[in-house]
């Protein structure tokens, strides 16, 4: 079974079990989460990443925040870019880059840079049995330049005129997100 899915699921069983110790009668919906995830490496807007969380809400996918950030998570503009959609988010932090790679070392890691060669539409992610990460780095520099260059065959890029360096990180990862889910027929949405 898929690692994100269970651990949700070992999430929701324990809450379970401390409300059924205070005799509490309590019944947990299934929760539907596509193992795609979404994965920002010390984001510093907190408007994107407000704006990526609603997009998580509205895909069933997971959002992971590698610290640093360059915001406080009760910054006013983080919960409004998310709106009041942070409750349907499945958040996961992490204290490191090292962290984050072994959390997701079962998966695939896919990073997401202006320089790469490969476009992201070349590639298959119809694949539902494994977690498919996509990475993007911060804003201002994006992704550590060695840790790219050791994954190369692992990066994509989506493709844009030589007008900007580089697309607004919210609209890029939404991008990404929903070519995923398109390959994979948009399961678990109408």
């Amino acid at each position: 079974m898929r690692r994100s899915i269970q651990n949700v699921r070992k999430r929701l069983d324990k809450f379970y079990r401390i409300l059924d110790t205070k005799l509490v009668k309590f019944y947990i919906k299934e929760v539907s989460i596509v193992p795609l995830h979404i994965v920002l490496y010390q984001p510093e807007i907190p408007a994107n990443t407000g704006n990526i969380a609603r997009t998580c809400a509205g895909t069933n996918t997971s959002l992971h925040l590698i610290r640093p950030l360059g915001f406080s998570t009760d910054d006013k503009m983080l919960k409004r870019a998310g709106l009041d959609y942070w409750e349907h988010v499945n958040v996961v932090y992490h204290d490191s880059l090292e962290e984050f790679l072994e959390y997701s070392k079962d998966g695939d890691v896919y990073l997401i840079e202006t320089y790469s060669d490969d476009p992201y539409s070349t590639h298959d992610f119809s694949d539902q049995s494994r977690d498919i990460y996509f990475m993007f780095g911060k804003e201002t520099t994006g992704l550590p330049k060695d840790f790219a260059y050791e994954r190369k065959s692992m990066c994509l890029r989506i493709p844009q005129s030589d007008h900007v360096r580089s697309l607004n990180l919210s609209n890029t990862a939404a991008i990404i997100i929903y070519e995923a889910l398109r390959q994979q027929n948009f399961p678990g949405l109408k």
